[in-house]
């Protein structure tokens, strides 16, 4: 049986869309699975040689007052695992959280060696499927562990309280106030959506790899910072209504990503001012193609 595709678990997500594509135009045979499908999960894996799960039901905004919303992602996170124990040859490729499972760094950048310490419902999620992963690690299975910073670009769906990039270029578009948890002098890494599936892509075509790996820009920016980038690339001034900063938000997070430069050679290739111009012009192209302004 053919075993070289690859399975997407929460695959119609934005990395999860965006990767499908890019290994459509590779000629590898792509799997999307939803978080909900799990006898088709089941069904599918001998067909694949890689799992890359992306699937998360929660947000930091989202669990913030409910955590028992983490039960959800944890329990698919479970049931995945105990499918590819059946399953030595498949690599999985788990996307955890470059942003929030450090919780506030003692130095920047922060390393894939540093101390995991959550602030929120969310991170603490995460960090608890990351042990989970690497149990089956160490029985043998080869899981890669990726922390991503704050992805953008074209593709990203608006989604209330998540993806600061989108939401200031829709606040840019429609001319009203974005809100702002805090001094707007939080500090996060963002990386486009590019360079996340190049990375991606690189570790499919490492099928034994199994280590834990920061993927970021390296370089960090303020909430004021980015949209003082928005409105250069729109041309238009952002309204902005500050609010008293909330106890689960990480104050400075920065990834240090040498080791996934010495693993694959890989480095971010799009800065944030390009990223945000490329992630408007899509936003107008879509308004065009509406019909509308």
């Amino acid at each position: 049986m053919n075993n070289d595709g690859v399975l997407l678990l929460g695959g119609a997500g934005f990395i999860g869309s965006a990767l499908a594509s890019r290994l459509k135009q590779e000629k590898v045979p792509v799997h999307t699975v939803g978080r909900h499908n799990l006898v088709q999960l089941e069904q599918m894996l001998p067909q694949c040689g890689t799992v890359v799960h992306l699937a998360s039901a929660t947000t930091p905004g989202s669990s913030a007052r409910l955590p028992g919303l983490e039960l959800g992602n944890l329990a698919l996170t479970l049931r995945l695992l105990d499918a590819l124990r059946a399953q030595p040859h498949i690599h999985l490729i788990y996307f955890s959280s470059g942003g929030t499972v450090y919780g506030n760094p003692q130095q920047l950048p922060v390393s894939e060696d540093s101390l995991i310490a959550p602030l929120s419902n969310y991170g603490a999620g995460k960090a608890a499927q990351e042990s989970f992963c690497q149990a089956l690690r160490a029985q043998g299975n080869a899981v890669t562990i990726l922390r991503p910073s704050n992805a953008y670009g074209p593709g990203q769906t608006l989604k209330r309280g998540f993806g600061l990039v989108r939401t200031l270029l829709e606040h840019a578009r429609l001319g009203t106030a974005v809100e702002i948890w805090g001094d707007g002098e939080t500090v996060r890494d963002y990386i486009y959506i590019d360079d996340v599936v190049e990375a991606t892509l690189r570790f499919i075509q490492q099928p034994q790899d199994s280590g834990t790996y920061n993927l970021g820009s390296g370089v960090g920016y303020s909430v004021n910072q980015v949209r003082e980038v928005v409105e250069q690339v729109c041309g238009r001034r952002l309204h902005a209504t500050y609010h008293p900063a909330r106890g689960t938000d990480v104050r400075s997070v920065v990834l240090h990503c040498m080791r996934l430069n010495e693993r694959l050679g890989w480095q971010p290739g799009v800065g944030l001012a390009d990223g945000v111009a490329q992630t408007w012009a899509w936003i107008q192209q879509g308004l065009s193609n509406n019909g509308s302004e």
